[in-house]
């Protein structure tokens, strides 16, 4: 196809989940419902954290910092799909497409970082609690957050400026509830192989280098907790490690079967679907995963509901 052929896109159309008008209403309620739990269970954590010195610590500043990256994470799809839903045009500029795959990244990464950091947060809690506060100083838990804010910033960016790069065709329609890279890349009339080769590599090292780091602290944590004499300190080390690491098998799991594939073999109703879990659900489950299981936060919980 010469360049000749090529149009001006101007905005894109995005196609939501499903294109079943019976479908969209309960898909609305559905998704509105996901968000709403979403903004008040994260939102209600970061309160309790600013408002209760007594979470004044590394943990909980880690802690906030996920609540932070889950609501920006999620709102920068979920908002523009519920509108879509109802929209005869469905439509989203292509300067808001770019925004909204630079957040999206962003966020995911940030998401990504977090956990990382927050594993090492664990691992420094249960195998050195003696030296905790010396090892995690103010001070350190400030520089591990910037350091997260930056990476994940620069990662969205290269992924950005190179889908900026590419040249898209009069066909604008996006199978997708939001502009994510691989559904963006199935419409390019250009060559896609800079941009698929940044995935497969960069992408990689940034999820896998956090994932082994994850699974390092997670093997470390496990072997202090099975040093613990009591058999009820066993069991509560392993059902709080069980569950974070069940969040974190989904998040990186759902986000390792949608990117780390050939663009090729990529499924865009199946991607779309799997993508749901990483962007809407686990930033759902998070706050309930991490926070109310834990009893500082369900003592300032208490006292807070009290006060009001």
């Amino acid at each position: 196809m010469g360049n000749s052929n090529w149009t001006s896109v101007s905005h894109f159309v995005l196609l939501g989940i499903s294109t079943h008008p019976e479908e969209q209403i309960p898909l609305f309620l559905l998704f509105l419902l996901m968000y709403t739990i979403n903004i008040s269970g994260n939102f209600a954590i970061i309160t309790l954290i600013i408002s209760t010195p007594r979470l004044h610590t590394p943990m909980y500043i880690f802690l906030g910092n996920l609540a932070l990256a889950d609501i920006c994470f999620t709102s920068t799809t979920v908002p523009k799909m519920l509108q879509n839903t109802f929209s005869p045009t469905k439509a989203i500029s292509y300067l808001g497409c770019l925004a909204q795959t630079y957040f999206f990244i962003c966020f995911a990464a940030m998401e990504n970082f977090l956990l990382a950091v927050m594993a090492y947060d664990r691992y420094i809690a249960i195998g050195h609690p003696l030296r905790y506060s010396m090892i995690l100083t103010r001070m350190l838990c400030a520089q591990m957050v910037a350091v997260c804010h930056v990476l994940s910033h620069l990662h969205a960016l290269l992924h950005t400026f190179l889908m900026g790069q590419l040249v898209f065709c009069a066909d604008n329609r996006i199978p997708h509830f939001f502009c994510d890279l691989y559904p963006l890349m199935k419409i390019s009339c250009t060559s896609t192989h800079l941009n698929t080769l940044m995935i497969h590599t960069e992408g990689v090292i940034i999820v896998s280098g956090a994932l082994t780091f994850i699974t390092a602290s997670y093997a470390c944590i496990i072997s202090a907790v099975l040093q613990i004499p009591s058999a009820k300190g066993k069991w509560r080390g392993f059902s709080t490690c069980g569950s974070h690491l069940t969040v974190v098998a989904i998040f990186y799991g759902t986000l390792t079967w949608v990117y780390f594939q050939p663009l090729s073999s990529y499924s865009v109703t199946k991607g779309r679907i799997v993508t749901v879990v990483y962007t809407v659900v686990i930033p759902m489950l998070n706050p309930f995963i991490y926070s109310m299981r834990n009893r500082d936060v369900k003592g300032a919980f208490r006292k807070w509901m009290s006060r009001i």
